[in-house]
């Protein structure tokens, strides 16, 4: 199914990595700035359900909300998106 979408799955495995890191950037950068899911959703103006999937490596924001979460956060994209983590 995966090469099927023109994914291998090593190529799979690092997608998931990425969500994973992701979560875990956010959520120490709302730990930081005292921030919760539902105050973050509102200055996002979406869901608090998107955010959640975020924080469990369950999705990706889009660069719109990379944008948002970077200017909210007061924060450069390379630190929300940096992988080696």
């Amino acid at each position: 199914m995966l090469k099927n979408m023109g994914i291998v799955p090593s190529e799979f495995a690092q997608s998931k990595t990425m969500n994973v890191n992701f979560g875990k950037i956010l959520a120490q950068l709302m730990r930081e700035r005292e921030v919760n899911q539902l105050q973050l959703s509102k200055m996002l103006g979406i869901r608090q359900s998107q955010i959640s999937n975020w924080l469990r490596g369950k999705s990706l924001p889009g660069y719109y909300s990379i944008k948002l979460l970077c200017e909210k956060l007061k924060v450069s994209a390379d630190i929300l998106l940096v992988t080696d983590k």
